[in-house]
């Protein structure tokens, strides 16, 4: 069996305005607001590390310095806690700075998610590595990273993460068109096309591509030759393309419920379901919701 380059880094595309979320996104980095107690990006890089990372690359932009510092020790917050016999949490608050090796990479100016993937180009050099967004949580037994990196350990090929959607919702996600599924996995399939938010009646499936990827330096080198969009922007889709009909690229349906906290119905849904998962919050949420669902 073929031995790929085994993949050791993630990129978290980190510089966007969050519009979507204004206005508390106009001084607070959305990759920051909270599914209960932990930021979001704090569960995408939980999942990359059960996943085997080691590196992990955030791509921000002016105004997000408070990522770096959630992942960094803070040490008057450390003595507070000892000096309180805190011990459990300071554990915690120690364990977000030790869970990998952090890099940060700035990007001037929103040009686009292909953009912010090559700044941090000098970082990745010439391996493989994944790519997480920070509007898709997915909960499930095995981190959804890991089955794509488990389909590129396979075949050494650049792999999509793919859910199943209402093909009247297509204008919101890039699509694909899938020549056959392969290996007996009806879940892995080899792309043929890639289509940027079609309208319904052109979607080529009801599958949907979320913000997770295993980009090899191919797609990288197509990257860096990709045309900008008309709103001159530089699309991580477009890399796909170029790589079309020259070398095989893969779309995994991934296992686990996906949520889009970039959404505000989305996020609510996330911090609901995450609570209730919870020894500590379930209990009483679920007696909460209960009474409420009875006014």
């Amino acid at each position: 069996m073929t031995q790929y380059k085994k993949i050791r880094k993630a990129v978290f595309p980190a510089a966007g305005f969050g519009t979507r979320f204004l206005p508390v996104t106009k001084a607070q980095p959305k990759e920051m607001l909270p599914i209960v107690d932990k930021p979001v990006i704090q569960y995408l890089v939980e999942e990359a590390v059960a996943a085997g990372i080691e590196e992990i690359i955030i791509v921000t932009g002016r105004g997000k310095r408070s990522i770096e510092d959630h992942f960094d020790y803070s040490y008057e917050l450390e003595q507070t806690l000892v000096e309180k016999g805190k011990s459990k949490l300071l554990k915690e608050v120690r364990a977000i700075a030790e869970m990998a090796k952090f890099i940060y990479v700035r990007q001037p100016r929103p040009l686009g998610d292909g953009h912010a993937i090559l700044c941090a180009k000098e970082v990745v050099g010439d391996e493989p590595f994944a790519v997480l967004f920070g509007d898709d949580l997915v909960d499930g037994k095995v981190p959804a990273i890991k089955q794509l990196i488990d389909v590129y350990n396979q075949t050494g090929a650049p792999v999509i993460a793919l859910e199943k959607i209402k093909k009247e919702d297509s204008y919101k996600y890039g699509m694909i068109k899938s020549l056959r599924t392969v290996f007996g996995n009806a879940r892995l399939h080899e792309i043929i096309e890639l289509i940027e938010k079609p309208e319904p009646k052109n979607a080529p499936s009801d599958l949907g591509i979320i913000g997770k990827y295993i980009v090899t330096p191919e797609v990288m080198s197509a990257l860096e030759l990709s045309p900008k969009s008309a709103d001159g922007e530089i699309r991580l889709i477009e890399g796909f393309k170029m790589l079309l009909g020259k070398s095989p690229i893969y779309g995994l349906e991934v296992e686990g419920r996906r949520y889009d906290t970039g959404d505000k119905l989305g996020f609510l849904q996330a911090t609901i379901d995450f609570a209730l998962q919870r020894k500590d919050l379930g209990p009483a949420l679920r007696e909460h919701l209960k009474n409420y669902c009875k006014i």
